[in-house]
C-alpha cells in the first residue's frame, strides 16, 4: 500500500473504534458448535510502521494474537477503518467463553541495527525487565502521557520484543536455540540487547524506542 493511499484511508475515516460480533446459526442437520464471527475495526493510528493486535479477556489478560507486524493492506479497508475478524478462539485454537472481551494494539516504527559483539555495551549490568517506555501521543485517543512496558520473548524461530503482558510487537532476529534474551543497556531513546545461543551471541539496538503509538478498538461482547 502506498503513503498515498494510506493518507486517503485516515482522511475518509469518521469515526473512532468498533467491534461488531455476528453469530452464524448452526446447521440443523448436524449437532456442531455455532461459528462466531467478531469483526474487530479500528481507526490507524497516523504513523508508519507495522501493526500489532490483541485480544484480551475482562482481566486484561493477552488471550489472543490477533495481528503481529502487520502492515496497513493486510487488513480490510471499510467506512469506520480497517477491519480485522476475530473467529472467538485463544491462540491455542480452543473456542473461549462468552463474555466481554477487548481489542487494543500497537502500531510500532522502531528501527534493529546489529551492534558488534565486541562493543563496550556489554559492560554495564543487566536492565530489570519489564521497561516502562514512553510512546509517541495518538491524536485519535485521550491519553496525554501514553507508555508500554517491553519485555522480551523467543521460541523456536524467532526472538521478539513484546509488551509487559505477551503482545509480540517486532522481530529481533530470526533464529531459534535462543536460550537467553536481556535487555543490557538504555539510553534515552535507544534500547541494547544480548541474545545468547549455545554457539555464540548476537547484539542488537532499538532506536528510537518512544516510536510506538497505541490505539484501543473498546469493549465488545463475544456470544
Amino acid at each position: 500500500m502506498t503513503k498515498g493511499f494510506r493518507l486517503v484511508i485516515l482522511a475518509g475515516v469518521a469515526s473512532t473504534c468498533a467491534a461488531l460480533a455476528q453469530e452464524s446459526p448452526s446447521p440443523t442437520s448436524t449437532p456442531v458448535s455455532s461459528v462466531r464471527d467478531v469483526h474487530v475495526t479500528f481507526v490507524p493510528p497516523p504513523m508508519e510502521g507495522t501493526i500489532s493486535l490483541g485480544i484480551y479477556d475482562s482481566d486484561g489478560k493477552l488471550v489472543r494474537t490477533l495481528k503481529q507486524e502487520s502492515e496497513l493492506d493486510e487488513f480490510e479497508v471499510g467506512d469506520d477503518g480497517l477491519s480485522v475478524r476475530w473467529d472467538g478462539k485463544d491462540d491455542d485454537g480452543y473456542d473461549l467463553p462468552a463474555g466481554k472481551y477487548r481489542a487494543h494494539g500497537y502500531i510500532v516504527a522502531t528501527k534493529i541495527e546489529p551492534v558488534p559483539i565486541g562493543a563496550t555495551v556489554l559492560g554495564p549490568p543487566i536492565l530489570e525487565t519489564p521497561i516502562r517506555v514512553s510512546l509517541v501521543r495518538n491524536p485519535l485517543e485521550k491519553s496525554d502521557t501514553p507508555s508500554v512496558d517491553l519485555d522480551l520473548g523467543h521460541d523456536d524461530e524467532n526472538a521478539f520484543l513484546k509488551t509487559g503482558d505477551g503482545l509480540p510487537l517486532l522481530t529481533l532476529a530470526n533464529l531459534g536455540d535462543v536460550q537467553y534474551a536481556a535487555f543490557i543497556n538504555r539510553s534515552e531513546q535507544t534500547l541494547t540487547i544480548l541474545l545468547r545461543r549455545p554457539s555464540d551471541s548476537i547484539l542488537v539496538k532499538l532506536s528510537p524506542i518512544s516510536k510506538m503509538m497505541a490505539f484501543d478498538c473498546g469493549e465488545f461482547e463475544l456470544k
